[in-house]
């Protein structure tokens, strides 16, 4: 199929959005931590009928070492770390704004890249860094009200939490560091496969978060809410089976900057439904905010 790749990373921007404001709702109502968990075992289960059916494997024992070494690395830095982060933040500064600050992960997988492989940044993709910088910028920082206190320190306010924004930062990094990791070693090995190891990884990872944190309990507690299960649920089959697979695919088939583009279309995406369904307060500055970030990350790679 011609443009498969371009087809998967646009699938992969819509499962995110549906995920993200699924996760949100549940985190809210039983923990960010307990969402990553539970969320993860129910897109291993999703994934592993898949396969049962698709590849005739219910566990990827044929996938060779290598990629087992790299897609394991992948979910800890990506799931662990990047989704803990994020999903935070989701419960502090909601998913709408969450998701423009993940807009930063494409930017920052050229940087790794630059800053470890040698790989060259040009004058365009300085500008497109640029842009998505401003974008999101003016949706996160807003203008103090009029004073005569001179203090330099009051000079920049954030229009949200600075800890929200620094979880989200930390889910970009995450998100790109896996991305990165996950493309060298899965190269021509099965997608939905390697988005089996990854979780895999992921739920190991929260396990043992969960043993140090010793939050047993309120996990056992949150099966009695109802409704923060069926989000949760909805939120885990778009998300770590259908979303995680067809990013892998996405770069799998095209190239890594154009799949991160691309998928980088959720803070877009969200607007309406956020508008629509949830009923929050957008105003023209973040429409604004989320469509120059979004194209800052188009003129970075294409």
């Amino acid at each position: 199929m011609r443009n498969a790749g371009e087809f998967a990373a646009l699938l992969t921007a819509m499962c995110w959005t549906v995920t993200a404001l699924a996760f949100e709702a549940s985190s809210k109502r039983v923990g960010s931590m307990v969402v990553n968990l539970f969320r993860l075992i129910a897109g291993f289960i999703f994934l592993s009928i898949f396969c049962w059916f698709y590849r005739g494997y219910l566990f990827p024992v044929d996938a060779p070492g290598r990629t087992w070494f790299y897609l394991i690395l992948s979910g800890l830095i990506g799931f662990t770390f990047g989704d803990l982060c994020l999903f935070q933040a989701f419960v502090i500064v909601g998913a709408r704004i969450s998701m423009l600050l993940m807009a930063l992960a494409p930017p920052i997988t050229a940087f790794i890249g630059w800053l470890f492989l040698g790989e060259t940044m040009t004058l365009k993709s300085l500008m497109g860094m640029a842009l998505t910088l401003t974008g999101i910028a003016i949706v996160v920082l807003k203008r103090p009200a009029p004073s005569n206190d001179n203090d330099p320190s009051k000079k920049i306010k954030f229009s949200y939490p600075i800890w929200g924004i620094l979880l989200g930062l930390g889910g970009a990094v995450g998100q790109a560091t896996g991305l990165v990791l996950s493309k060298s070693g899965m190269r021509g090995y099965d997608a939905f496969a390697s988005a089996q190891i990854r979780v895999l990884a992921g739920i190991a990872g929260f396990v043992i978060l969960f043993a140090f944190w010793n939050v047993w309990k309120t996990a056992y507690k949150a099966f009695s809410n109802r409704k923060a299960m069926i989000q949760l649920s909805v939120g885990a089959f778009f998300g770590p089976f259908l979303g995680v697979s067809f990013s892998l695919l996405a770069v799998q088939l095209t190239t890594t900057g154009i799949a991160s583009t691309i998928m980088a279309m959720v803070p877009v995406l969200i607007i309406p439904p956020a508008f629509l369904l949830f009923k929050e307060k957008v105003t023209l500055k973040e429409i604004l905010g989320a469509i120059l970030a979004v194209g800052g990350v188009a003129l970075f790679f294409l």
